[in-house]
């Protein structure tokens, strides 16, 4: 079911490295799980064997995960695509997406407090800053499912989808967003999602700055005459 290991979380990094190193090519980045979980968590039968109470899982963290979650979210905020995530379980990867999409009998979990740990992998600095101080300090000291309706209607994720056709749905959007003006969209995300702590002017200046750059793309040209022409815009990410 997904679960998180350092061999998983490195070759997810290098995927990210793979796909900047090719951004002509690729425009929308779609981040799934197979079978019937996005991702369950960290994999607890796998770090080498270690008996309760005979290891320090802390100490653990900071060479393994905590980096390899750094890496992967400098990867994808430098990355010029937008990203969405499907899950079906487990939060702080799916968190990273531009937009998250859930099949209608998913969940989410802070397990950590089951088995005597905090949340990692930078979960408490995402959910706070998506749902808010008091829906984050629950879901974390309660330990208990979020159901994908709840999670949608607190803000957490941005669409949920009968499971039968949540994939169709997932392409369709992903199609939609590689179709578009990619350059505007990639400062868009960027000036949404990268300052959270921006003064409002400090923010107007980001906004000035950002779309000086999206003026002078082929996009905002070809933009511009497919409306004064009344056609379909046909964008080339340039």
């Amino acid at each position: 079911m997904n679960a998180v290991s350092i061999d998983m979380l490195g070759g997810l990094a290098e995927a990210l490295d793979e796909i900047g190193d090719k951004k002509a090519e690729v425009r929308c980045l779609v981040l799934t799980g197979a079978g019937r979980a996005f991702c369950t968590g960290a994999n607890l039968q796998g770090r080498n064997n270690q008996k309760p109470g005979r290891s320090n899982a802390g100490a653990a963290l900071e060479p393994g995960f905590t980096r390899s979650c750094a890496a992967c979210a400098t990867c994808t905020a430098r990355s010029s695509l937008p990203s969405m995530a499907r899950p079906g379980a487990g939060m702080s990867f799916a968190l990273m997406g531009d937009m998250i999409l859930c099949p209608r009998s998913s969940y989410f979990l802070q397990a950590f407090r089951r088995i005597g740990l905090v949340p990692d992998c930078g979960s408490t600095w995402l959910l706070p800053r998506l749902i808010g101080k008091a829906r984050s300090v629950e879901c974390s000291l309660m330990g208990e499912r979020l159901p994908a309706e709840k999670a949608l209607e607190w803000g957490l994720v941005n669409r949920v989808y009968d499971d039968a056709v949540l994939m169709e749905e997932t392409m369709k959007l992903a199609h939609e967003l590689a179709n578009g003006p990619t350059v505007a969209l990639s400062l868009i995300r960027k000036i949404v999602l990268g300052k959270p702590d921006n003064s409002f002017e400090d923010q107007l200046n980001l906004e000035f700055e950002s779309q000086r750059i999206a003026g002078s793309a082929e996009d905002f040209k070809e933009g511009v005459t497919a409306f004064l022409e009344k056609r379909p815009a046909k964008f080339r990410g340039k």
